[in-house]
């Protein structure tokens, strides 16, 4: 069966070649080709979209800050509409954030933000929706690398 793997805002901020945000980027391309080929279904949470658009927002020169907006709303909106690589994971109810929400201080003191929270938490939902695949977060982040269930 395929895997599914959660494309973490480390990922995608290469993907897209973020300045300085892009350190990784042949290693990332080269994985994605091999995800593709192997029929790995990747989805991006929503914090990646959230975390990745401030990263654009916060970029120093206006022209990049510009070209990659624009980028990165074509990139979510293809996923959106299924045209791409990833699709975008759904927004995540009221009673889910408010779980996460009780467990943050608890995840801030292992130095992990809320967005790494909420990533961990879709795939702790998704390993218990799809017991019977590989279920990864694909993150250049040493915190977010060792989730990873094979089915």
């Amino acid at each position: 069966m395929r895997a599914v793997a959660i494309v973490d805002t480390s990922i995608f901020c290469n993907v897209l070649n973020i300045p300085h945000m892009n350190e990784e980027r042949k290693k990332v391309m080269k994985e994605l080709e091999e995800f593709l080929e192997n029929g790995t279904s990747l989805l991006l949470p929503m914090a990646a979209v959230y975390e990745t658009g401030n990263h654009i927002a916060q970029l120093s020169n206006g022209n990049n800050r510009r070209r990659f907006a624009e980028v990165f709303v074509e990139q979510v909106k293809n996923a959106i509409a299924g045209d791409a690589p990833w699709q975008v994971m759904q927004i995540p109810t009221t009673e889910e954030v408010g779980e996460w929400l009780s467990e943050f201080p608890n995840s801030s003191m292992r130095g992990a933000s809320i967005g790494d929270l909420s990533i961990i938490k879709e795939w702790e939902k998704l390993q218990k929706k799809i017991p019977n695949r590989r279920v990864f977060i694909w993150s250049l982040d040493s915190d977010l690398q060792g989730y990873d269930r094979a089915g």
